[in-house]
């Protein structure tokens, strides 16, 4: 009997320090990034120079592939060149510049907020000679969110500087929204490009509610404060007034684009439709097929290439979610 009770007794114990144990590491962990948080100074601006990088690939690549004599030479003529260009300095006039965001929309467009610090950080240097390209990949999202990057992508054009946007894999809907922006835009061969046209959607679950005799009230003011609801029942005056909404958006959106890139015959590509960029480049759509890699590797010939990437502070709530998703991968 008693030994029964040792047994279960060290069992609860057993079981209690895990529990414990893991009350002390959240908590710490928490703790953590709250003085963390409360040191501030994370949010920053990053700058890579890209042209450091191509070469210290080139080099890499030329370490494995030549014969030892052969990388020699290339080491000793690539030292003899960056002197020479150190040397020449400011005797001849400066290349051009181009510089590199990223774009990488959710539905939200959340990434606006590091694309706004970004821009107006380059458009503190930025001159008539340089180019900003921004490597863009959206599905598209929300009309406000979309609606603000691209404001914020006008800022680059209407001060004179070239912008340029690369298309990856997909600009749609509120995506193609920002890249109509652009002085020239370019796509990949299977990039998808297009979807001007706006949705909306939602379940309902009136019927679900009223088989089971639960009631939901709404109330408001203003006729039009609320058109369809997920638990009411929706009526075909409040589709009506939700689909004329829709229109005006459309409308909106159509005469954005033409405004930006009056090349396109609006309403032959307006219609919601997508196209891959083989397709695109024949309706206007965009400027030349070629991969954002291409672009930037032949670019960086003739120009110094910055990327900039503006980090934002993280919110100690992601930081733990950010750590504890991690500490679970490392146990795995």
């Amino acid at each position: 009997m008693w030994m029964e009770f040792l047994t279960e007794y060290g069992m609860f114990l057993a079981k209690f320090g895990t529990v414990a144990g893991l009350l002390v590491l959240i908590i710490g962990i928490i703790l953590v990034l709250v003085m963390k948080n409360k040191a501030g100074g994370e949010e920053h601006l990053e700058i890579k120079k890209l042209n450091d990088k191509y070469e210290g690939m080139e080099l890499m690549l030329k370490s494995v592939i030549l014969p030892k004599k052969a990388f020699k030479k290339t080491i000793k003529d690539s030292r003899a060149r960056h002197k020479q260009e150190e040397k020449r300095g400011a005797a001849e006039e400066e290349k051009r510049r181009i510089f590199i965001l990223d774009f990488d929309g959710d539905i939200r467009a959340s990434g606006v907020s590091s694309l706004r610090q970004e821009i107006t950080a380059l458009l503190t240097v930025a001159g008539a000679d340089d180019e900003v390209v921004l490597t863009l990949e959206s599905g598209g999202g929300t009309v406000h969110g979309y609606g603000l990057a691209a404001s914020q992508l006008k800022r680059i054009t209407d001060r004179g500087v070239k912008l340029t946007v690369a298309v990856d894999r997909v600009a749609a809907s509120g995506g193609y929204m920002m890249a109509c922006v652009a002085d020239k835009i370019i796509a990949a061969p299977f990039a998808i490009i297009g979807s001007i046209g706006v949705l909306a959607q939602l379940p309902n679950f009136y019927r679900l509610l009223k088989r089971h005799d639960i009631d939901f009230e709404q109330i408001t003011a203003g006729k039009y404060k609320r058109t369809l609801s997920l638990f009411g029942e929706n009526k075909e005056e409040d589709r009506e007034k939700l689909k004329e909404e829709l229109e005006e958006t459309h409308v909106l959106f159509k005469q954005f684009i033409t405004e930006n890139r009056d090349k396109v015959e609006i309403e032959k590509v307006a219609t919601g439709e997508h196209w891959y960029g083989s397709k695109a480049i024949d309706l206007g759509l965009i400027d030349e097929l070629s991969t954002s890699d291409a672009y930037l590797a032949h670019a960086a010939e003739e120009a110094d290439i910055y990327e900039l990437q503006y980090v934002c502070k993280k919110t100690w709530m992601e930081k733990l979610f950010s750590s504890t998703v991690k500490w679970l991968q490392a146990q795995s």
